[in-house]
């Protein structure tokens, strides 16, 4: 299926695999027979793909650092698939510091003042990691494959944590805004100064102190994940605050504290869940009461 898709819609045949990964989505690095380097992206078509892309196309065209789209995005099977420029180099940047949380900070200001400027259908539903504001019956978003699995695997401190954290952030009155879901340190890659951004399937509709304070939480991530230090998570929101030019209402100091806890919240229900070590659960259990206190959750 890729050689003629990408002889549709590229121009050319692959003859060379770079690399392969799969997780939500199918990637597969390609140099083609015409010499281009191509990365193209394949996942089960949930409406979000085009707007994502569209997005991502919108930023790279004003020259933020991020792989060009090279298509629109195309259904083939069930499969949203597109191609874009491959970005290879740099490396990852990581640490947990406060310092280095003010690197990504800047890094996401400016992602989210260009994607100010989008206007695309919001990227709806939300990723199922920052999917706190789905409209199922329970605490978690639906999602198969884990609520077939036993719940009570689930610690009790991380289940009480996600249902103070989630009634929070639903109780916010803030307007949604897009952006990215998923800043962690192994979505981005650095030469000095950040050379690309990736992962531009994982952007989210919701508000931007709730953006802000996952990628504050998150920010360090590689693998496996964890969460930041809750110094390091106000050092980030300082700074995305100064860099974006302008304050935080109380309120939303209160909301992006909440949504810091979410990510790892999921995380850790997913290694309870799967037997993993309790990387996440051990952060949990660690920083949830004063994550959730200046939330005031």
């Amino acid at each position: 299926m890729i050689g003629s898709w990408c002889a549709a819609h590229l121009g050319s045949t692959p003859a060379e695999v770079l690399f392969e990964r799969r997780s939500l989505s199918d990637v597969v690095g390609l140099r083609l027979a015409d010499g281009r380097e191509v990365v193209v992206k394949a996942r089960a078509d949930d409406g979000r793909a085009a707007s994502c892309v569209a997005a991502q196309e919108h930023l790279a065209a004003q020259g933020f650092p991020c792989p060009r789209p090279l298509t629109a995005v195309t259904l083939v099977d069930g499969l949203a698939v597109h191609a874009e420029e491959h970005r290879p180099g740099g490396e990852v940047l990581l640490g947990d510091s406060p310092n280095v949380a003010v690197r990504y900070a800047a890094v996401f200001a400016r992602l989210m003042t260009g994607l100010a400027e989008v206007r695309v259908p919001p990227p709806l539903p939300n990723p199922r990691w920052a999917r706190w504001d789905h409209n199922g019956p329970g605490l978690w978003p639906p999602i198969g494959f884990l609520d077939e699995r036993d719940q009570s695997a689930v610690p009790g401190y991380v289940v009480e944590a996600a249902e103070l954290a989630r009634a929070r952030l639903l109780a916010a009155d803030l307007p949604c805004v897009l952006g990215h879901a998923d800043f962690e340190a192994q979505n981005l890659r650095w030469d000095g100064e950040v050379r690309s951004v990736h992962d531009w399937d994982s952007l989210a509709w919701q508000p931007e102190a709730a953006l802000a304070g996952a990628a504050a939480g998150a920010f360090a991530n590689d693998s496996p994940p964890t969460l930041a230090p809750v110094v390091s998570s106000a050092a980030f929101l300082t700074a995305y605050q100064d860099f974006r030019g302008r304050r935080f209402t109380g309120e939303e100091r209160e909301i992006a504290w909440a949504a810091s806890l979410w990510p790892a919240l999921h995380n850790a229900r997913w290694e309870a869940l799967h037997g993993d070590p309790p990387v996440c659960g051990s952060a949990v259990r660690a920083q949830a009461a004063e994550r959730l206190r200046r939330a005031n959750a």
